[in-house]
């Protein structure tokens, strides 16, 4: 206004021409022209009366003389504000709606200039536009609650809030955890979708250690865990950017609320469980919920079961396992170390000299290759290794298959003596491995010489005592196990020399 004043300063107290006055005040001849024929058509000259502001000059000058339209229909902005987050639902179709009922009601261009003039009335919180049943935006305040121990009252450890808010209704959970760890994080997100009875298609984190290993504003690296869970309920992830609130503005208004809500309303109580004190979060929680809003109708909870309960998207017929995934190159033994437990498991030896992901839950141990499981055990929590047979090359697995009683089977085919004379030998050697060898070429004898001869021969070897592989061997070669046996064994004789002492000379 203050240019159309000095336009009729320089014209009409001045005397200046139109084009004169365009160039002094550097606006354009038709804009000048405009103004000086509407103030002559007003009435109005200079000096402007005293009395006179922006406002009356404003309406005297730009007054259109066709008649007032009469008054028309107005919109239900609540409504429409309600609607609006929705799936699908756009301001072009509430707007058709609206003309179908009013066919005199406003044209689009005034329907969305009026509908946002309402909207600037409302908070900041509820101005935001946010779909229902699409994001779930998740936080931790920097406020704690203190766990007492119920002996001493000295306090054990400060409890984290994890906080939880749909985008739509504004509708909130939250619950106490022991830390922000990964366990706790992951099993929070899990208790929220249950509570929510639904999951949401998008989760808003922020870049805490425990969801993102690295923040980045294009491609963040999700932790493993976290982005299982994820895919488990059908959930995307999307951490917001560093040092952008805005990009978690429902999470940091409802942490706001649960800090004052929650966390200020239990600063007399002691608590000596994490249950004891989610048991009165809770409570608080259903209250928070049902408070009435201020500037519109309702409350939390009734918008979530109007507009984000329908939403959102069933949860799986089980409930996420929680597991940790960490990689590691197989060594040349074809055994990956789970540090935690000082167990050793086994991966297919081809897979030597490669990376591979474990995924440990609390039950099992999984191997992956390049997205494919290869492995999978029975969790050992004791040290010790668990080797698959299939995992092992042919010749460590025929290696693999010798024991003593395996030895001892495999002679009992040709008969008794045969598996009496392995037993003896493997019991004369410190280990019995080391009489492995033995036993087995013993055994191959008998497809050279036939299984009845292999039997007679160790019967033999037996009856005179000469427990090893050379013996029988002999025996078969020079036809000894054709002979009868003699009647007793020999008896055992001491040498006879004239440097020996003999026993007498120690009596």
């Amino acid at each position: 206004m203050r240019k159309i004043r000095d336009v009729l300063r320089l014209r009409f107290g001045e005397g200046l021409s139109l084009r004169q006055v365009s160039a002094s005040l550097g606006i354009p001849f038709t804009t000048v022209s405009d103004h000086v024929r509407r103030a002559k058509a007003a009435g109005i000259g200079w000096p402007l009366p005293d009395d006179l502001d922006d406002d009356a000059l404003e309406a005297q000058l730009f007054t259109s003389a066709s008649p007032e339209p009469g008054p028309r229909p107005q919109p239900d902005w609540q409504k429409i504000h309600l609607e609006l987050r929705r799936p699908h639902v756009t301001l072009m179709l509430l707007w058709h709606e609206y003309k179908e009922t009013f066919p005199d009601g406003y044209a689009y261009s005034q329907f969305a200039e009026r509908y946002k003039r309402w909207r600037r009335h409302l908070d900041v919180v509820m101005r935001q536009s946010h779909k229902a049943g699409e994001k779930l935006f998740v936080d931790y305040p920097g406020a704690t609650i203190p766990i007492y121990d119920g002996r001493s009252g000295e306090v054990v450890f400060c409890a984290e809030l994890f906080v939880a808010v749909l985008g739509a209704s504004s509708y909130i959970y939250a619950e106490a955890t022991r830390s922000q760890e990964l366990l706790h994080w992951v099993t929070a997100h899990v208790h929220a979708f249950e509570y929510l009875g639904g999951c949401p298609a998008v989760v808003v984190c922020d870049n805490l250690r425990s969801g993102v290993n690295r923040p980045h504003r294009y491609e963040p690296d999700v932790n493993a865990t976290y982005s299982e869970m994820a895919a488990h309920y059908n959930v995307a992830i999307i951490p917001a950017r560093s040092y952008r609130p805005r990009d978690k503005a429902k999470a940091e208004s409802g942490v706001l609320l649960a800090e004052r809500w929650i966390i200020a309303r239990l600063r007399h109580q002691r608590f000596t469980s994490l249950a004891e004190a989610n048991t009165e979060i809770r409570r608080l929680l259903e209250w928070v919920n049902a408070r009435p809003f201020k500037k519109l109708d309702g409350s939390r909870q009734i918008l979530f079961e109007t507009l984000d309960r329908p939403a959102l998207r069933p949860l799986p017929p089980a409930r996420y396992e929680f597991a940790t995934w960490r990689q590691a190159k197989l060594n040349i033994d074809y055994h990956v170390e789970v540090r935690a437990d000082r167990h050793y498991y086994s991966v297919p030896y081809r897979l030597v000299g490669e990376v591979v992901e474990i995924r440990l839950s609390a039950a099992t141990v999984e191997i992956y290759f390049r997205h494919r499981r290869v492995a999978s055990h029975v969790r050992r929590y004791r040290p010790g290794y668990t080797t698959d047979p299939a995992h092992m090359p042919e010749s460590h697995r025929r290696h693999a298959q010798w024991t003593p009683s395996r030895i001892v089977s495999w002679a009992e085919k040709s008969g008794p003596s045969t598996a009496q004379l392995a037993e003896v030998i493997m019991a004369a050697r410190p280990h019995p491995e080391q009489g492995f060898r033995s036993c087995l070429g013993i055994i191959r004898l008998g497809n050279r010489y036939g299984t009845e001869r292999l039997e007679a021969a160790c019967g033999r070897a037996l009856a005179v005592r000469s427990y090893n592989y050379r013996s029988v061997e002999s025996i078969l070669r020079t036809g000894l196990d054709r002979k009868p046996l003699p009647d007793h064994a020999p008896a055992r004789t001491h040498p006879s020399h004239v440097n020996l002492r003999g026993p007498d000379y120690y009596q």
